[in-house]
């Protein structure tokens, strides 16, 4: 039986090429799709059998989506370090302790937490993610699963190439469509030729997206060059990275004029981490310039330990400002860049454009309703000369202010409250498993003290 549904609010922001805004706007759902877009008025008069939620002082808009994120349990635990001696002390002894059923119950946590602050859609790099999966399946989110891979004998304390590729043939597509599995590696570095080799021909085997940090901090040009004697974008390129059927690169930093040009002309998509690329001291990318060459860049809190939460509002503030300080230009990264950043373009950096990111006819029904009652939002006007409903989006709203997320049709938070899991029970299965692991990475590093970041190729 076909199961349809109005949803209407005070605006409806569809981000679509012409960012187009209806007032008194509504969403004719029919099985999870976007059946009709129009104003409340037009479509309940159309289909007068259908009922109406309306979702008063609000506005519609597509999910958020966060092209780079890890689960985690180290929040507010790992800090005031640049990211490699950040990475050797905290990080990766964590990942030589860290348990299945301890990242299950992060991931639960972090998937909890994107859905009540609007974020629909997850790309998350994690490990043993079957727990993931699972943890998707039922708290209700999108997920794209990239597992933490070492395909090197040095790392292989990470998840491994035959993990990820059980992980492909086991939930890629799964959960009604809203779990996807890509290719992941840590790092180039975490893998040895062999590694890299098999990471790129199971990317073309299973016909799915590839996904790894590079240029992340200025350091790794200099061992690019000391290993390969080019920048690091051609060495991806001329392993063969770029012709896997989707490249992404987290982080993106220190991408020269060349680097740039290369990717877009190779199709490649960058996940930007604006809050994460400050709080380690990482650098600010060259934003402007690819998104001037067409490259398509969504954007991403990344993980909890380096971020701190997985509010993409906020992620959308930092974005603006960033770029506005980078080149010294108040006009950068203008509300509708960034939005765009969040919704389609992201869509598009991780190639689902066709299914989500703008509320239009034939599209996945995920859509968020942010309140506009709040002292954040006043004063709104969604037409006339002072619009400024974008603004406040980008610059004054945060995620605490979403009151409805809704994932291929189904409500999934409503009046602020997320209704596929409790959230005080996340909160304190977080509790309990965080001492253990901590406890076991003490004892690490006191056996066997902090170790380097990469070891020779």
């Amino acid at each position: 039986m076909t199961q349809r549904l109005i949803l209407a609010g005070d605006f409806l922001l569809t981000m679509d090429p012409a960012n187009r805004t209806i007032s008194k706007g509504a969403l004719l759902i029919e099985d999870g799709r976007i059946a009709a877009v129009e104003r409340l008025d037009a479509l309940a008069a159309s289909y007068p059998e259908v009922p109406v939620k309306t979702v008063g002082n609000a506005i519609l808009m597509p999910g958020l989506i966060n092209t780079h994120a890890h689960s985690g349990l180290l929040r507010g635990t790992a800090e005031h370090l640049p990211v490699w001696d950040w990475l050797t002390l905290h990080i990766n002894p964590m990942h030589r302790v860290l348990e299945p059923g301890e990242a299950e119950v992060a991931s639960r946590l972090c998937y909890a937490e994107s859905l009540l602050g609007g974020t629909t859609t997850v790309v998350d790099m994690w490990r043993f993610m079957e727990g993931s999966a699972r943890a998707a399946s039922t708290i209700g989110n999108r997920l794209v699963a990239v597992p933490y891979v070492g395909a090197h004998p040095d790392y292989d304390y990470f998840d491994s190439l035959d993990m990820n590729e059980a992980l492909i043939e086991s939930w890629h597509r799964k959960a009604g469509g809203r779990i996807n599995v890509w290719v992941g590696l840590e790092h180039l570095f975490y893998a040895d030729e062999a590694g890299q080799r098999r990471a790129v021909d199971m990317a073309k085997k299973h016909h799915t997206g590839f996904h790894t940090h590079c240029s992340e901090a200025r350091i790794e040009r200099e061992e690019f060059a000391s290993r390969y004697g080019k920048a690091p974008m051609f060495v991806l390129d001329d392993l063969g990275f770029f012709e896997t059927p989707l490249a992404m690169i987290a982080h993106a930093v220190w991408l020269d004029a060349s680097e740039i040009d290369l990717i877009a002309r190779r199709r490649v998509s960058v996940a930007h981490n604006p809050v994460s690329n400050m709080k380690l001291a990482s650098g600010m990318a060259p934003i402007a310039a690819m998104l001037a060459a067409g490259v398509p860049v969504g954007i991403g809190t990344d993980g909890e330990k380096e971020n701190n939460n997985f509010d993409m509002f906020e992620e959308m503030k930092v974005a603006s400002l960033l770029g506005k300080l980078k080149d010294l230009d108040a006009a950068a990264m203008d509300s509708w860049q960034v939005l765009r950043m969040a919704t389609i373009l992201g869509a598009r950096a991780i190639g689902l454009d066709d299914e989500i990111g703008s509320l239009e006819v034939g599209k996945r029904a995920d859509v968020i309703a942010v309140r506009t009652d709040t002292p954040r939002m006043a004063p709104l006007f969604g037409e006339g000369p002072h619009f400024n409903l974008h603004h406040n989006l980008v610059h004054a709203v945060r995620g605490g202010d979403v009151a409805l997320t809704m994932v291929d049709g189904d409500i999934v938070v409503e009046d602020g409250r997320l209704k596929t899991a409790e959230v005080t029970d996340l909160v304190a299965e977080v509790q309990r498993s965080a001492p253990g692991l901590f406890a076991r990475r003490a004892a690490f590093l006191a056996a066997n003290g902090s170790g380097v970041q990469w070891t020779k190729g």
